[in-house]
């Protein structure tokens, strides 16, 4: 099963860094968030990727072109101006990524739609390029082989950005993140079966919008209830909490050794 990375979006919403590079190369401890969302995907055993491009689509290309030469050591021969890989300080990948140009003003149903002769199996994975999670991607592979539905999309609780105080009299005890909401919001992680290709529209289609709603009014859209670890990354904000999780050694979404 390949997993569908959609990394082609504008970013508006983090302009301070999507000016600078496209949003998934936004960097989380030195490495970009679309490098921590293929090292979960690979952590269940799923190593083959498409990537679809658009904004700032080169950026991400070169990324990938030199990330060996970036990441280890190498050897150049000055004569034949060669690099050959001599040892990784970072852990060995070993991925497969299919780079597809998808259109820079492309919508997430229609950069789906670009990739259909890419995919291959009846099933295959689809994920945000700015979400991050402690998700278990083979239960949600189960969950969606199980109900037998076109799709299946993971479900969590958001954080509300605002910190919830607990007091006593004129003092604060306790200060934490809360739930936004009691509900299940889209979390990305999904599954679809490739039936989902005949709900996408052109290059305009928007997958959240009239593909999603059309496969829940027909009953085709299934849900993995994920109550643990779940953060996108839409703010400079979001950002920094992200850093400091890992900054901190224990980041929730590192399940890889």
């Amino acid at each position: 099963m390949k997993v569908v990375i959609l990394a082609g979006g504008y970013g508006t919403r983090i302009s301070e860094e999507s000016t600078i590079r496209p949003k998934p190369l936004v960097e989380i401890g030195g490495q970009p968030i679309l490098w921590h969302i293929m090292k979960i995907y690979s952590h269940h055993g799923f190593k083959n990727f498409i990537i679809c491009l658009g904004y700032k689509g080169e950026m991400i290309r070169e990324y990938f072109f030199h990330y060996r030469l970036n990441t280890g050591d190498v050897l150049m021969d000055a004569s034949t101006e060669r690099f050959t890989p001599l040892r990784s300080h970072e852990d060995d990948v070993d991925w497969k990524v299919i780079l597809a140009e998808t259109g820079k003003d492309t919508m997430t149903g229609g950069r789906l739609a670009r990739i259909k002769d890419y995919v291959g199996s009846d099933d295959f994975l689809v994920s945000y390029g700015d979400g991050l999670g402690d998700v278990d991607i083979g239960a949600v592979v189960a969950a969606h082989r199980a109900h037998g539905r076109i799709g299946t999309v993971t479900g969590v609780h958001p954080t509300s950005r605002f910190g919830e105080l607990r007091v006593e009299a004129n003092l604060v005890t306790s200060f934490h993140e809360k739930q936004a909401t009691d509900g299940w919001i889209n979390g990305g992680f999904f599954v679809f079966n490739r039936k989902i290709f005949d709900y996408l529209d052109g290059d305009a289609s928007v997958l959240e919008q009239a593909p999603l709603r059309k496969l829940a009014a027909e009953r085709q859209l299934g849900i993995y209830h994920h109550p643990g670890f779940w953060q996108c990354m839409d703010t400079v904000r979001e950002v920094e909490v992200l850093n400091d999780l890992w900054n901190g050694g224990r980041p929730p979404w590192r399940i890889w050794s």
